[in-house]
Formats: C-alpha cells, structure tokens, sequence
C-alpha cells in the first residue's frame, strides 16, 4: 500500500456504533483515515463526488466502504446496488457491518456483491472483539489494487 493510509468510508447513522469502530481501528497498528457518513444519499454523494464532496482532495476514493443497511435517506442495500452497478466504483471492496440478521437481507447483500457480512454483536466487548478481526484482515491482512483507490 506503499506507506498509504487505509480509506475507509464508513456509513453508519448510529454515534455510537461509528465512535466504537473509529476508536477500534484507530488503536490497529496500520494507519487508516476513516471518512463518516451518516445516510445513503451521503455515501453516494461522497462516491461520486456530488454536491459539498465534489473536491477529490476531500472526497478521495475509499479502499473499503463499511456499510450498515439500516441508514436513512437511501438504504444500505441501495448503496451497494449502485456501487457494484458502477464500473468505476465496482472493485472497493464493501463489508456490510448491520445489526441485521435477517437472511433475506443477507442474501439481498451477497446477490449485489457485497464482499462480507457482519452483524453487530449485542455487548460492547463482542462488538470490539468482532472490530479488532476486522481490523487485522481489511487493514493488515488484505491487498488492494492501486486502481481501487485512485482518483
């Protein structure tokens, strides 16, 4: 990743689930900026770069969208049918992080190509421990194309 900071965009209405997550991946030992929305028509604004995220330099490409489908405005499951709809956007890797177990919309995610799918445990401790894995694998473990990120 060449000494690159990891671009995380996380869309997430709830303050405290996103405070949790920013906390948890900011004490991962590879450095990440995470980038909050708090609705879908946001995430796609930032995305495609619309309206107040139109400067590239404020909205750079994300290498992981984390995504719950429970968001206002436009859901989650909107979102990543638009993304993985969009040459451009296609390759970022989304992690769906939702409360929902429902295997509808499980299977709505997988069907539109989301790349995981994570349900938020109930209790603090499980839901840090649950950040902390998913920390080592999008932040340590996994390889991003350059041309994921570019601009």
């Amino acid at each position: 990743m060449n000494n690159t900071p990891l671009r995380i965009l996380h869309v997430e209405d709830n303050p405290d689930h996103a405070h949790l997550v920013h906390r948890t991946l900011a004490r991962h030992p590879v450095a990440s900026e995470i980038r909050l929305v708090e609705d879908g028509e946001a995430a796609l604004d930032y995305l495609f770069r619309r309206g107040r995220y139109d400067d590239p330099d404020e909205s750079p490409r994300p290498h992981v969208i984390l995504l719950d489908l429970r968001v206002p405005k436009i859901d989650g499951l909107e979102v990543l049918r638009v993304v993985k709809s969009n040459d451009r956007l296609l390759n970022i890797p989304i992690v769906i992080l939702t409360s929902s177990e429902a295997e509808k919309d499980v299977a709505l995610a997988y069907g539109l190509h989301a790349n995981s799918y994570l349900v938020k445990p109930v209790g603090f401790d499980k839901f840090n421990e649950m950040l902390e894995q998913l920390g080592f694998y999008w932040l340590g473990w996994n390889y991003y194309a350059s041309e994921v990120a570019a601009n």
